[in-house]
């Protein structure tokens, strides 16, 4: 069986917050809870587009690139079709306060909360897979004493 192509590409990022703590995003209006991702661009680096992703929904600007997470292919129904969109994600490490650099679109509210909390507040299973394996590339970094 084959696999499909990808209707679209994506890429996002799994953005931590020494000690423990690991960014969400609230969208109040459809009742999830999210990583920050978005389309690619055409012309644009899977990298570019994670970064400026994160910041148009999040406002995190200032962000230092730990990992390459990978990719993988996610198939989900929308306006009745089933899509497949080849998603990147990036794990980014957040030295600077709290609070975003910029403002967050709207529709999202930004949230630190812990590794734990993430896993059962994330709304799509696609999602809970990224957080996994930044975590686990979190812990080979501090494990070895970095960032």
């Amino acid at each position: 069986m084959t696999t499909p192509s990808p209707d679209y590409y994506a890429a996002g990022g799994v953005i931590v917050r020494p000690p423990q703590q690991v960014l969400v995003l609230e969208r109040p209006s459809r009742g999830e809870i999210r990583l920050p991702k978005g389309h690619i661009d055409p012309g644009e680096s899977p990298l570019h587009a994670a970064r400026r992703e994160i910041a148009e929904e999040s406002g995190f600007c200032h962000l230092r690139l730990l990992a390459d997470l990978g990719s993988q292919r996610v198939a989900f129904p929308y306006q009745g079709r089933t899509w497949v969109r080849e998603e990147r994600y990036f794990l980014f490490l957040r030295d600077g306060a709290a609070e975003p650099d910029a403002a967050p679109e709207e529709q999202f509210r930004p949230r630190w909360v812990t590794w734990e909390e993430a896993e059962r507040l994330l709304t799509f299973a696609a999602e809970r897979e990224w957080l996994r394996r930044g975590r686990r590339a979190w812990q080979a970094f501090t494990e070895k004493g970095a960032p």
